[in-house]
């Protein structure tokens, strides 16, 4: 079984299942859950002031805290303590990043985030994570 499980948590349901999931299979694994602040890119920013964007970013910033005290409580209903984090960029680029750099055995990632997709699809997010992560991927449908 894997000692660390990364489990990006964006406060979906999908995420909710995946985060039970990974508390359930594996109770004797540290978990993180993962926050990431998504930064537009491209076009639109141009039309941005450079300034704007700071408090946005904090702003996403907090609401992913208050996202994580979510993940944190329901860990605790399964009477489990895990870490939490907050990254800031593109969520798949973010996550597979993480799970390299921090050493983490296993992602559980939801089948899609907040974004309402079909259920018979893979989030884009969850689809670039299973193709581009150096770790195996465990990937949670609701």
């Amino acid at each position: 079984m894997s000692d660390r499980l990364l489990v990006p948590y964006d406060g979906s349901a999908p995420a909710k299942d995946a985060l039970e999931y990974a508390l359930e299979k594996f109770p004797d694994t540290d978990v993180t859950a993962l926050y990431v602040v998504p930064v537009p890119d491209g076009y639109w920013t141009a039309f941005q002031d450079p300034e704007d964007r700071v408090p946005a970013v904090e702003r996403g910033r907090d609401d992913g805290r208050d996202i994580l005290d979510e993940a944190v409580d329901i860990a605790a209903d399964h009477g489990h303590d895990i870490d939490t984090e907050i990254a800031t960029g593109k969520p798949d680029q973010e996550i597979v990043e993480l799970a390299t750099v921090d050493d983490y055995e296993t992602v559980v990632i939801g089948s899609h985030g907040r974004e309402r997709m079909s259920r018979i699809m893979l989030g884009s997010v969850a689809e670039k994570v299973v193709r581009r992560s150096p770790v195996p991927v465990i990937v949670v449908r609701d």
